[in-house]
């Protein structure tokens, strides 16, 4: 017992996501791997080390299943004296598992073909939650009224002084950043004269604050309607177009982008009058208080938000102005998400397509008329969007009306504008001001080289591939695959060239660039220096963003699920912001360097505030990876109670049965000539005390002759939590992993290895959201029985008085459930026997159940299919392998 307690006790210590080697890490995408994929780890280290080669463990286990010397040094980067690049890619074992580098453990790495699955729609989480307007997260109506637009502001000629807030922050920026040096605020400030309201209700707030602005949301429209186009079946229907939990028939993502579009309409009434902006940064002085301006908000206390128009001039209400030279970038981004909305969502709004199609032909002409950049407007702060280029959102809205049209005229000056910048200006430098190229992925040239003229599809097949490979090339030395400039949005970065490898490979089908790809993917997930995802809430078992810079979470504690934050920048800019500093001490000290920083501290807005725009961007990457992993069942289909799957795919006619065993298998023969005579699939799960039991082994063998999955179902049965109190557990997290071991100790002598029985049956069918979190750790998923059928109720004795159920009336009720709902995607948990005490044996009646159902046209799928979680046909590793590769 002594020896199993330590073996316990280190096997925590080895797959701890905090516990690490003393001053060595090895970070790894923490969402996982899919089992045929690239895999990498990155190793660093504080001190210089000697890495041969890695050896990868069963997290469940702690046996070592394969030895890689797969190792490539990146020698000495920033503060790490020694780096090295760990490839795993030949391991395609699916479960729970660790690396162990010299002294270095890594986080718990997860391989199978369903760590994306339903991750595009997790990430529409945080957009539904930053609606302005009718708020389904939050109950409520925010910012609906004291909108005004700011051109009617009538400035005062009453003479006034710096205020000493305004003096203060200028000493201070000055002092900071040489380039503020020669500002100096007016002696005479404009008073503002409150106009009439304007209703501009709608769209998204940027980073739950009073900000909104067209750039961003227009781009962020945009963003997802491109990933519904290329991955339209990644996408699933949950919620309906106001952001309630039910379905209406319509893609979540497509009734999000709809939300959006609404606002953008309101931004654009006319064809020469466009809205770019609503409020300006002096609402961010807002962030410390906890007051949300809701329907009622016309008190004097109010918030007011003036909307701007993008006049081609210079704009700033307070001592600062933009550069703003002309109207295009902004009608540019508004006209193409109109034409692609116009396109998509024709099928289920016919009309607000019509309107959408006239509206972006209106813009793309309002743009060619206003040449030139549309910059966001500043308030008290010099801090705006300094974008400077605009050539690349007139050709991307040219090439979506020519998809929308066909008229060859906007191809032609799409080409045009595209030649103007092959390649975005940022992969050619280091550094660069907030927004200064933005957007910053070219989708524009990705529409134009998949038009079907050769001449066009090469020259810009050529642009993506440049800007590729100039990343690609600065990257080389970087142990993280690296080379975004560290500045405010890198993250956004990060997306943007992920994505347009992605998009060319599928252009082309040339993996040259799928390392660079992958790698930064691995980056937002967890393979950088701090260890932690970029998207707050994956993975959920994950270490990621918990203290966002954001008024709502930071003074409601509402979680910000899916957002991705700006991300890391260099040192020298951290230092330099105003108004940017640490609320706490810094908890990834140890790793930071002047190459890079993050902090998920809320007081920082430069790495951990999370963007609107950057986290639909993430929809396109992560659909494609759900594609990657399986392109016929990509949307979560499966239904989950307290963290076990207890229906699979509803839409299908198919039902998963299982049969349980533990102390009784009176009924197995009977059970097993069912099966066979029916030819029908079935799932075993047994306790190790039933894979001990010398009478079970013939059914267990004839149970593997016959191909049927075998599993787990506890070693000692044990119960792991109240009937009475779902969450008062009676086993610790020690003694369910012992229980959990010894029970694949039996299965082994049976040839069953933890790779080939991923899926887990728990004790009695009962179970709460800790144990589904302990097996998930270990690479296993929990499976339970579908509520209402009681099929399970077979074990069930007469003593148990109401919670007794004879078998006639449990293949009554189950009868009765098909007639009246169905039961596709059904699992039926049955028993290979059951006490003495029950006279009624519901085996008897198997027979006559399952053809009558199978009569129904019903077809019984193993587990495998049935969830589309784990690929049966993976490769697995069941012995102690040593490689050399």
């Amino acid at each position: 017992m002594g020896k199993r307690i330590v073996l316990v006790f280190l096997s925590f210590f080895c797959i701890s996501m905090c516990t690490y080697g003393i001053d060595a890490w090895i970070r790894i995408n923490q969402m996982g791997y899919l089992p045929h994929a690239l895999k990498k780890a990155v190793f660093i280290s504080e001190s210089a080390q000697d890495i041969k080669q890695f050896s990868i463990y069963d997290a469940l286990t702690n046996q070592e299943l394969a030895t890689f010397n797969t190792v490539v040094s990146k020698e000495e980067f920033e503060n790490f004296k020694s780096t090295y690049v760990l490839n795993f890619s030949s391991f395609k074992q699916q479960g729970a598992f660790y690396i162990k580098a010299g002294t270095a453990y890594s986080p718990t790495i997860y391989i199978n073909n369903n760590i994306y699955q339903g991750t595009a729609d997790f990430i529409l989480n945080f957009l539904r939650l930053q609606r302005n307007g009718y708020n389904p997260d939050l109950y409520s109506e925010v910012h609906q009224y004291n909108t005004y637009d700011a051109e009617d502001i009538i400035p005062a000629k009453k003479e006034t002084s710096e205020t000493s807030y305004d003096q203060d922050f200028l000493k201070s920026l000055k002092a900071k950043n040489s380039r503020y040096r020669n500002i100096h605020l007016p002696v005479t400030t404009p008073e503002p004269v409150k106009p009439k309201s304007l209703d501009v209700r709608g769209g998204w707030l940027e980073s739950t604050d009073f900000l909104q602005y067209g750039a961003t949301s227009s781009t962020a429209v945009l963003q997802l309607l491109f990933a519904y186009q290329l991955n339209p079946t990644a996408f699933s229907d949950k919620y309906d177009a106001y952001g309630y939990n039910k379905p209406n028939d319509i893609p979540d993502i497509l009734d999000e982008a709809k939300w959006g579009l609404d606002w953008l309409m309101k931004m654009y009434p006319t064809k020469d009058v466009l809205y770019h902006q609503i409020a300006n940064d002096f609402k961010h002085e807002k962030f410390g208080t906890s007051k949300v301006e809701t329907a009622d908000a016309e008190s004097d206390e109010a918030i007011s938000r003036p909307v701007y128009t993008a006049t081609g001039r210079p704009q700033g209400l307070f001592g600062y102005k933009n550069n703003s030279t002309g109207i295009a970038s902004i009608a540019g981004k508004y006209s193409s998400a109109f034409s692609l909305g116009a396109e998509l969502l024709s099928v289920y709004y016919p009309t607000f397509a019509d309107s959408l199609k006239a509206k972006a032909v209106e813009a793309y002409q309002y743009g060619k008329e206003n040449p030139g950049v549309c910059q966001s407007v500043p308030g008290r702060s010099p801090y705006y969007f300094e974008e400077e280029n605009w050539k690349d959102d007139m050709e991307l809205a040219a090439a979506q009306l020519y998809r929308l049209t066909y008229d060859g005229s906007y191809l032609r000056e799409a080409a045009e504008f595209g030649r103007i910048e092959p390649i975005s200006p940022w992969m050619c430098t280091d550094t660069t001001t907030y927004h200064q190229w933005y957007p910053y992925l070219n989708l524009g040239h990705y529409v134009i080289a998949n038009v079907e003229n050769p001449g066009y599809r090469k020259e810009f097949l050529q642009n993506l591939l440049s800007g590729i490979q100039r990343v690609n090339n600065a990257a080389a030395d970087n142990p993280f695959n690296i080379a975004v400039p560290m500045v405010l949005g890198s993250n956004n970065m990060v997306t943007a060239i992920a994505s347009q490898c992605r998009l060319y490979r599928a252009l082309t089908n040339d993996s040259t660039y799928l390392s660079l790809e992958t790698s930064l993917i691995d980056w937002l997930f967890g393979c950088n220096p701090w260890g932690t995802s970029m998207v707050i809430g994956l993975p959920q078992l994950g270490v990621y963003p918990s203290d966002p810079h954001s008024t709502l979470a930071h003074n409601s504690h509402v979680p910000l699920s899916g957002a991705l934050v700006n991300g890391p920048v260099n040192a020298s800019t951290f230092k330099t912001l105003i108004g940017d500093k640490l609320s706490k001490d810094d908890m990834y000290d140890q790793v930071q360097s002047d190459w890079a920083v993050y902090h998920d501290d809320n007081a920082d807005y430069a790495t951990n505030e999370p963007t609107i725009d950057g986290t639909a961007a993430l929809a396109y990457l992560l659909s494609s990876k759900q594609m990657e992993a399986s392109p016929d069942i990509v949307a979560e289909t499966n239904k989950y109670k307290f963290g076990a799957i207890t229906n699979t795919d509803m839409s299908k006619k198919q039902i998963s049965l299982v049969f349980a065993g533990s102390e009784f298998s009176d009924g197995a023969r009977t059970i097993l000539n069912t099966l066979k005579s029916l030819k029908i699939k079935a799932s075993f799960f047994f306790t190790g005390d039933f894979y001990r039991n010398k009478n079970n082994k013939q059914y267990i063998e004839e149970i593997q002759k016959e191909g049927y999955y075998l599993g787990a179902n506890s070693d000692k049965n044990l119960l792991y939590c109240s009937f009475l109190k779902r969450d008062s557990l009676f086993v610790t997290k020690n003694e369910f992993l012992n229980d959990l071991k010894n029970n694949y100790l039996e299965m082994e002598k049976f040839g069953i290895t933890k790779s080939k029985a991923p899926f887990f049956l728990p004790p009695s069918e009962w179970y709460n959201n800790t144990i589904s979190q302990w097996c998930n750790e270990f690479g296993l998923q929990l499976i339970s029985p579908t509520p209402k059928t009681m099929s399970n109720y077979d074990v069930s004795t007469p003593d148990m008085r109401d919670n007794y159920l004879s078998s006639t009336e449990i293949y009554n009720n189950i009868m009765e459930l098909e007639s009246s709902q169905g039961l596709n995607g059904n699992i039926l948990v049955f028993h290979m026997g059951a006490d003495n005490k029950r006279k009624d044996k519901f085996y008897t009646k198997l027979h006559m159940l399952l053809s009558t159902i199978a009569k129904s046209g019903y077809e019984f799928v193993d587990l495998f299919t049935a969830t589309n979680m784990f690929s049966n046909s993976a490769v697995t590793v069941d012995k102690k392998q040593k490689r050399k590769n």
